[in-house]
């Protein structure tokens, strides 16, 4: 029950769900539905997982810490993949959506790799928020990036058929250098993204496993 958490367990718990239902309300507003599915849905299962395992008994840093560092470590090379390969252009070709690299590089390249830190300073020292934001790696690019996979099969909503890379504008922002990467159109197999996705993948796999384990284990001997 709520009642038994302490304060600062209550206050981690009110933001967590706030955050789950705000960040993909914000992600609509700026780009479009795409966030409010990957980003709405990672918070979601992140915050359940996080309360069954974390919220009540913070897990021993020598476990958890590993693992969201190698998760954070392969998410970053991979972006950088992103990156040079113009992964939000694509999307915005794709979906039909306003994301250009530079917020992209702002979320991802910045503000993320701070979040990230303070994330890593929060589980050494066990806070309880820490461990919503370590739930929500593992499942986002833990799980999610299998979605790399699936984005060379669909139909681009903007000119789908020409491979030159695009330039217009999208709800009134300019997007520049949207490039194609439809398999229908290409003949090739391949989405900015897709040859790195699996480094954050494997850590955040095992630490969704390994966590759940644990937990099991606790249970049983409790």
């Amino acid at each position: 029950m709520i009642t038994k958490f302490s304060i600062l367990q209550k206050l981690s718990l009110v933001i967590a769900l706030l955050f789950t239902l705000v960040a993909p309300v914000m992600g609509y507003l700026a780009i479009g539905l795409p966030p409010v599915i990957i980003v709405g849905g990672s918070a979601l299962i992140g915050l359940v997982c996080w309360y069954i395992t974390y919220l009540k008994k913070p897990v021993d840093p020598k476990i958890i810490l590993p693992l969201f560092l190698l998760t954070v470590a392969g998410l970053q090379i991979h972006i950088i993949e992103e990156y040079l390969t113009g992964f939000a252009p694509a999307m915005s070709r794709l979906f039909g959506i306003p994301w250009s690299e530079k917020s992209f590089l702002m979320v991802f390249a910045l503000v993320g790799p701070t979040i990230y830190t303070l994330t890593a300073l929060g589980l050494y020292y066990k806070v309880p928020i820490a461990g919503f934001v370590a739930w929500f790696i593992f499942i986002g690019p833990g799980v999610a990036e299998f979605t790399h996979f699936i984005f060379p099969l669909i139909k681009p909503q903007l000119d789908a058929t020409t491979l030159d890379p695009l330039t217009a504008s999208i709800h009134g922002k300019l997007i520049v250098n949207m490039r194609n990467y439809y398999l229908g159109a290409t003949g090739n197999y391949y989405f900015p993204g897709m040859w790195t996705a699996i480094l954050p993948m494997i850590p955040g796999i095992y630490a969704i496993y390994r966590l759940f384990k644990l937990n099991r284990l606790e249970k049983a001997q409790a």
